[in-house]
């Protein structure tokens, strides 16, 4: 394939619909959240309160459960995926711009109603997003269109959370602040405009039983169903580890200043991270998908070792800068070729629930991880901990090389259900 060709998928409508809608879907995390908790601070609200709230971030964990509905019913505009993103998005910019007028300590149980809504809306646009990227972008193009899926939502993280804080305190305050957020929902609105149908739009299912239990019926009749369902949970285990203490290492275990480690982490990890998915997209046009996952998996392993050459060497911040900028992007690489398989296993017909249901056991190292390594750092220390999170990834990596073959049909597959 030639340079051209490349410039080519990140040049057309599907890749560019990712982006902004990308954007979309990452901008109300922050505010029902990280930026949430700082404006109940700077009000003066308790901690048990302020704790509290990360209870409205459930809908994330539980968004399963509803995604059948929106496989099931196709609003009245644009279509069965567009059209509910049209829902949900008209429904977070008024739900975010009514939050800004609920100062929490005036009006605490009207923003906490307000706070769930939109972390509930959030996800249902999170599960039709998810299914709009499965149903529109070609095989080819999974990998670029994951990356820069990962770009829009990373960008619009950082615009909800640390611009978000600096505006409220030095330029808009609070209220103003929420508004322009509600207003910045508008990308994601107008995107929709333009944003092409698939080529071959799947029949949504006939009932709401064939929509719930149809899901579930499909994946499990494929031979190996069990054994991908191991490998989504094991090919970012090493990661999650990995990742899961990381901040308390930096600042505990090595020495270095909670300033530096903010400074360096946000900064240099997020646009590592950046360049890592853009990256590994733009390879898995070459590479394909398996080959990718095997490469790009074996990165993710191998660069954990950083942490573990922080653990036994003097402290240094070039020494911190260099490992989180080789973590985050081999990292990022991983993350692009992952979501491209979690694409290549869902039946378009039902995307939404599929894609939400796989995505949902994927985060499942993410969560449960952080008990067990603190127990593992106790015991062993930090040096061996880190040394086991490479054993940790070693697990995933096989068993990927051991079912190449079931990849590779299934991408095949993918390929011939578009031509």
């Amino acid at each position: 394939m030639t340079f051209q060709a490349y410039l080519d998928i990140f040049r057309n409508r599907r890749i560019g619909a990712m982006l902004t809608l990308g954007f979309a879907s990452g901008l109300p995390l922050a505010l029902t959240s990280g930026t949430l908790q700082a404006w109940m601070t700077v009000e003066g609200l308790d901690i048990k309160t302020i704790g509290f709230f990360s209870l409205v971030g459930q809908a994330y964990i539980f968004k399963f459960l509803w995604a059948p509905l929106m496989d099931r019913y196709t609003p009245p505009l644009l279509g069965r995926r567009r059209g509910w993103l049209l829902v949900t998005q008209l429904g977070l910019v008024a739900g975010i711009a009514a939050m800004a007028f609920c100062p929490p300590r005036e009006a605490l149980w009207t923003l906490a109603a307000l706070a769930t809504l939109v972390a509930f809306l959030s996800a249902s646009q999170d599960i039709v997003f998810d299914a709009y990227s499965t149903d529109v972008l070609r095989p080819p193009e999974r990998g670029a269109g994951a990356a820069v899926k990962v770009l829009g939502y990373r960008l619009a993280m950082l615009v909800s959370g640390g611009l978000a804080l600096w505006l409220a305190d030095r330029v808009l305050g609070w209220q103003q602040t929420y508004l322009l957020m509600a207003a910045l929902m508008g990308v994601g609105i107008l995107t929709l405009l333009w944003a092409p149908e698939p080529d071959m739009p799947a029949r949504a299912p006939r009932s709401l039983e064939e929509a719930v239990v149809g899901p579930l019926r499909d994946f499990f009749a494929r031979p190996g169903a069990w054994w991908l369902l191991l490998l989504i949970v094991l090919y970012k285990l090493g990661d999650a580890f990995a990742g899961s203490l990381s901040t308390t290492f930096l600042i505990r275990g090595v020495g270095f200043s909670a300033g530096e480690v903010g400074i360096v982490n946000k900064t240099l990890g997020l646009a590592a991270t950046i360049i890592g998915a853009l990256f590994g997209g733009t390879l898995m046009v070459r590479l394909g998908l398996y080959r990718s996952l095997m490469v790009f998996g074996v990165l993710q392993a191998v660069s954990n070792l950083g942490y573990w050459i922080l653990a036994v060497t003097p402290a240094h911040l070039w020494t911190m800068g260099a490992t989180i900028a080789v973590e985050n992007l081999c990292g990022g690489m991983g993350t692009a070729a992952f979501v491209a398989l979690l694409m290549t296993l869902c039946n378009r017909s039902f995307s939404a629930t599929q894609y939400a249901l796989l995505s949902a056991l994927a985060s499942v190292g993410r969560v449960y991880v952080g008990p067990t390594s603190g127990y593992m750092v106790e015991a062993w220390g930090w040096a061996p901990f880190y040394l086991g999170t490479v054993v940790v990834a070693l697990p995933g990596v096989m068993l990927l090389w051991v079912m190449r073959n079931t990849v590779h049909r299934y991408e095949a597959q993918a390929r011939e259900a578009i031509a």
